[in-house]
């Protein structure tokens, strides 16, 4: 099966999950789905004319876009809200309680009500496929997020309900090979949760079922006494959840000490006593069906692992009771073709119930979201949302910033210096050019303060191979490469670049590439820029305005111990740095000397005792009517030369001003915010 399942907990294994995309299928008979009168809950398919809620002209409008190949619009600013954090366990229970009480049935597809409308066009559909529960509800806490970027569709097995685990394969292989008929160039997300892992995976993965600490109790439950089977949810509740990670998730993540624990407590609290309510969801005939059917479905998908061709992505949990996620991450990366891990070490069994896994950040940091046959980085991208920002700045890398308290200046157009972003264009197209420091430290604070001032982000142009994933491992946990691509990084390419201009974006350029951002001792502040205006031509063409830009601190943080210079004498390392560049894609071959030498390696760096960040904008330089630039390599190649000049000249003023700023050392900078509070500006030098 030629498909692609997104974070399952998977394979009869809980807290691990794949991803894996829907090629090309003939065409079938979609098993229709039947309505639920829920709170939470709506019609997704109608059986007698297969139309979903959207109605006949949208849909048809959308399947000629995708038969055209038009990626359509991305309709979501940054800092969208995408709901996520709003929904906590307590919601899954309710759901679950009342989609419980349906009434029987078959086995159906619904639409979540709180999953809504996408705001992308074109939007590609997910299909859920539930646990143990069968409820189809374990995707409650992402239903808002990826309800805005995806059709969401969840499958509905009723507790009653006895279909073999082929009967719901054939529901969920029908469903697909429907919805490819009728578009077929939109793709097709699977997501499972442990046992529907299974049955997403069961032509192609392995599963660990047979390690699970439930296999033992098959036949107690099968012999124990109905007036006992009240007992049975604590017991798995203890095996397949992580319950403090469950009950974090109503829980704000800007709370002191004290606040936090009395939330947690009071969350646990309600918690616990819903467990119980698990004995009318999963009665114990259900529970004994659903054991024994994943059984059945473990032993149908062990010799399936082979057919798998298309991209996997496995998400799995470090904290797994009920099943050896972790191993399994590690026998399945070891033997699909193109497959990638995140591992989540804190995270339980019910990983998308637990609190700090966002899917669709996940889906967006790994570049597997996209809405045609092949991802697209310019038309794809989804800007980072407000959950996502509030992660990153106001927890992540909160204290980071704090301690550096980044001072950003910008210049008017009348020259003026003032603190703050005043001087930057309020629109696009703008192409920013700076320096690039050591290793990139100074990329966090600027994309923050570009979201919170301008509530705009760079589309960021990278070096290939942080997007490639070839060197990450089994155990591969959320890196920094992953928040580089949900922030807006893409590889730096002529065409990429083009595109962007052509849709008024804001991007960020680094001329001097890796060989300025992995410099040598003593070479902080020193350019690397080849003898290629190419940016300026382009820039001229669709009326760009060019803002240069210069940083100064990494030498107040960072102490660089060992260069390329000392790794290259060093045998064990010398190896290391000749494979990792072999195999990534070559950037500047064409560029001779030291300009061009973009090696890629991990330079041995020391903290120092923080001082401070400074950022000025340099005043903008405005390309539009300028014809004799893009007809002209000679006036291209002045322009070029003076936004170089412009950078030097700027890192230079602040190298020279910072010497006359009072906060520049962090005692005095802790003493001020120790007076006025940790959300105050700190001061600095007069522009």
């Amino acid at each position: 099966m030629s498909a692609a399942l997104h974070t399952l907990p998977a394979v009869a294994a809980g807290g691990l999950g794949c991803r894996w995309r829907r090629r090309r299928r003939p065409s079938a008979t979609l098993r229709a789905a039947s309505s639920m009168e829920t709170a939470s809950v709506a019609v997704s398919v109608n059986a007698e004319t297969q139309q979903r809620q959207v109605g006949v002209e949208e849909e048809e409008k959308r399947r000629e876009d995708a038969a055209e190949g038009r990626a359509g619009r991305v309709a979501v600013e940054a800092l969208y809200d995408d709901g996520f954090g709003g929904v906590t366990v307590k919601d899954y229970f309710a759901a679950a309680r009342a989609v419980s009480s349906d009434g029987g049935g078959p086995p159906r597809w619904f639409c979540p009500v709180d999953a809504g409308r996408p705001a992308v066009d074109n939007a590609p559909l997910l299909l859920f496929l539930p646990g143990t529960d069968g409820v189809g509800m374990g995707l409650i806490l992402h239903h808002k997020s990826l309800g805005r970027v995806f059709e969401v569709r969840c499958l509905h097995i009723p507790v009653n309900d006895r279909t073999p685990f082929e009967g719901l394969l054939q529901i969920v292989e029908n469903s697909i090979k429907y919805e490819h008929a009728m578009s077929p160039n939109r793709p097709i997300y699977l997501v499972g949760d442990s046992f529907g892992g299974c049955l997403a995976l069961s032509v192609a993965a392995p599963t660990s079922f047979a390690k699970t600490p439930l296999q033992p109790i098959l036949p107690v439950l099968e012999a124990m006494p109905s007036e006992l089977h009240v007992t049975v949810p604590y017991l798995l509740s203890f095996v397949m959840g992580d319950p403090l990670k469950m009950a974090m998730v109503s829980v704000e993540n800007n709370l002191s000490p004290p606040e936090t624990l009395q939330k947690l407590s009071d969350s646990l609290t309600s918690m616990l006593p819903l467990l119980s309510e698990l004995a009318d969801i999963i009665p114990r005939d259900t529970l004994f069906w659903k054991l024994k059917l994943l059984k059945s479905g473990a032993a149908y998908t062990n010799s399936r692992l082979h057919a798998v061709q298309a991209e996997v992505l496995l998400l799995a949990s470090g904290n797994d009771n009920l099943l050896p996620s972790g191993e399994e991450a590690d026998r399945l990366f070891k033997q699909l073709k193109n497959c990638r891990v995140r591992y989540f070490k804190d995270n339980g069994h019910t990983l998308l119930l637990e609190d700090g896994v966002n899917l669709l950040s996940v889906i967006k940091g790994v570049n597997m979201y996209r809405r045609g046959r092949q991802r697209d980085p310019v038309t794809d991208y989804i800007p980072p949302t407000l959950s996502e920002f509030k992660k990153t700045f106001d927890e992540d890398h909160k204290l980071f910033h704090l301690a550096l308290s980044p001072v950003m200046l910008s210049t008017l157009k009348n020259g003026k210096i003032v603190r703050g972003l005043a001087g930057v264009p309020d629109q696009g197209p703008v192409l920013f050019v700076g320096y690039h420091a050591l290793m990139g430290i100074e990329l966090s604070p600027l994309y923050e303060e570009f979201l919170r001032e301008k509530r705009t982000s760079f589309r960021g142009m990278a070096h290939p191979i942080l997007f490639g994933g070839k060197h990450e491992s089994s155990r591969q946990e959320l890196s920094r490469f992953d928040t580089i691509s949900m922030y807006g990084g893409l590889p730096v390419t002529p065409i990429n670049m083009y595109r962007l201009f052509e849709r008024n974006q804001f991007v960020l350029l680094y001329p001097g590439g890796v060989r300025e951002a992995l410099h040598r001792k003593g070479e902080a502040y020193k350019l690397f820029w080849p003898d290629q205006p190419e940016f300026v031509r382009m820039a001229a063409r669709f009326g760009v305005t060019i803002i240069p830009f210069g940083f100064v601190g990494e030498d107040d943080v960072l102490e660089l111990v060992a260069d390329y210079n000392d790794q290259k004498n060093i045998p064990y390392l010398r190896e290391w740095i000749e494979s990792i560049n072999r195999e990534a894609q070559r950037v500047r071959d064409s560029v001779k000397g030291e300009d061009g030498n973009q090696d890629v390696h991990i330079p041995a760096l020391l903290p120092k005792v923080p001082g401070r960040f400074y950022y000025l904008f340099g005043k903008p330089i405005e390309m539009k009517d300028m014809d004799n630039v893009v007809r002209d390599r000679k006036s291209a190649n002045e322009v070029y030369l003076h936004i170089k000049s412009e950078v030097e000249s700027l890192m230079s003023y602040l190298k020279r001003k910072r010497e006359e700023d009072p906060y520049r050392s962090i005692a005095q900078r802790a003493v001020y915010q120790a007076s006025w509070g940790a959300s105050a500006e700190v001061p600095t030098f007069e522009p």
